[in-house]
């Protein structure tokens, strides 16, 4: 899955009044090395508040960018509804109508007439052109205005093959959502996944790759073999997964950009639940021999599994702390299914969970602060977190079946897998860490075990 190469560079802000954000200091810090700013490049005082648990939107415009050529138009149209759906798709926005638009996209070429856009209470806006370029190339300019104090926020110009339009899109949206919250947008991010198709009963199970937004999606592998539980790699350039291949369970590891694949060992027993190390140079993984299941970490160099738990019990569903220095994973050692706190080399076993229930599939929070869980209790399957110490417990979501939980790469949403009752259909839908915007991710087949990919570079 080759990268298409974006050149990315600051615009002028044309000289309109400036007003630094209050308590914004590492905000600055955020924008200035993203934009390769200067220090007289202040910041506007409009900016979302996700501290707290329920957001109100902010009404923000986007209006369809300019263009010279049709082509150019009719591009600048799709990239400024990708921008609108992924802002929208946050709960964080509130993207106002454009049939209320006053200022038409080529009358903001020469700048907002801030007035018009006060008028049907737009707080922010966002205007930009699409230019055609020799050798199937785009430049793509947008520009973020903060509507009340009459100043522009950010802007950029990215440089791309046509192709990567979306990208562009979904780059874009990145930046204006990390300019008004201070956090790392997650829109120009992949999420992998096991794509289910046939009857009940036969069904077939490829591993699929698609844009975060559910679009672009691709098979990785061909369904000639039942596979499961894909997972990035830390830099997202390739995916690990279960494939029953000749019958035999095995983890393997395809490089999503040349089709390369591998396996990970040749063991007597199955193997199964990889996941990537933040360094990407190892992988935790499962393997049952005799009716017990431990956990072993595989040195991607040496090729070689060194065995981290010892317990008679089922261990599995291992996930690294951001650092590397932490496991939580699952096991039944307790008589139940619970969640367990471990150091990288398998010393150091705690329990963190006490609640009522079946806990499994646990994934650390790329910020560190928290654990996603799947828990079965009460007669009802959940999604929840938990600090690492196993207190402030928190349910998400209830349903007849919600599991596989995932994070995005800022941390602040989670991804996972729901089946309707019955033998309905397998969706993946996305929810708030906060407990709120719950979104179905549209699929073109149903979908279970999903994994999202790192922020792409």
């Amino acid at each position: 899955m080759a990268q298409h190469h974006l050149q990315l560079r600051p615009l002028a802000d044309r000289g309109l009044s400036r007003r630094r954000l209050l308590g914004a200091t590492s905000a600055a810090a955020a924008t200035l090395a993203l934009t390769g700013g200067g220090a007289d490049e202040a910041l506007a005082q409009l900016r979302v508040d996700i501290t707290k648990g329920v957001v109100e939107p902010i009404p923000i415009a986007v209006s369809p960018f300019a263009g010279d050529a049709p082509v150019d138009r009719e591009r600048s149209l799709a990239i400024a509804e990708v921008i609108a759906a992924d802002l929208e798709r946050s709960g964080l926005f509130q993207v106002v109508d454009r049939r209320a638009y006053i200022q038409s996209p080529e009358e903001l070429r020469a700048g907002p007439r801030f007035a018009d856009w006060r008028q049907i209470n737009a707080q922010a806006l966002v205007s930009g052109t699409v230019q055609s370029a020799p050798g199937g190339q785009l430049g793509v300019e947008f520009r973020l205005w903060d509507v009340f104090a009459g100043e522009q926020m950010r802007g950029l110009r990215f440089d791309a093959p046509d192709a990567a339009w979306r990208r562009v899109a979904h780059k874009i949206a990145d930046q204006i959502y990390e300019r008004l919250t201070g956090e790392p947008g997650y829109f120009d991010t992949k999420i992998a996944y096991v794509a289910e198709t046939g009857p009940a009963g036969r069904l077939t199970k490829r591993i699929a790759v698609m844009d975060a937004d559910g679009e672009a999606s691709r098979y990785v592998t061909d369904g000639s073999f039942l596979a499961l539980t894909p997972r990035f790699s830390p830099d997202g350039s390739r995916v690990a997964y279960l494939g029953f291949r000749q019958a035999k369970p095995r983890i393997w590891v395809e490089d999503l950009g040349s089709g390369r694949e591998g396996q990970l060992g040749d063991f007597a027993g199955m193997t199964f639940a990889p996941r990537f190390a933040p360094d990407g140079r190892s992988l935790l993984m499962t393997l049952a021999q005799n009716g017990n299941s431990d956990l072993y970490v595989w040195d991607i160099a040496t090729r070689r599994a060194t065995r981290l738990t010892q317990e008679a019990a089922i261990d599995t569903s291992p996930s690294f702390s951001p650092d590397g220095s932490q496991i939580v994973f699952n096991s039944d050692r307790g008589g139940r299914p619970l969640l367990y706190v471990m150091s990288r080399g398998g010393s150091g076993v705690r329990r963190i969970s006490y609640g009522e229930g079946r806990y499994g599939s646990p994934a650390w929070s790329p910020r560190g602060d928290l654990i996603a869980f799947m828990v079965i209790k009460g007669g009802f399957f959940h999604i929840g977190v938990m600090k690492p110490d196993g207190s402030d417990e928190r349910l998400l979501t209830r349903s007849a079946l919600d599991e596989s939980p995932t994070w995005a790469p800022n941390g602040r949403t989670i991804l996972f897998a729901r089946q309707s009752p019955g033998a309905g259909r397998r969706r993946l839908f996305t929810i708030d860490v906060s407990g709120y915007n719950e979104r179905e991710v549209a699929t073109p087949t149903d979908a279970s075990d999903p994994d999202w990919s790192p922020r792409l570079p």
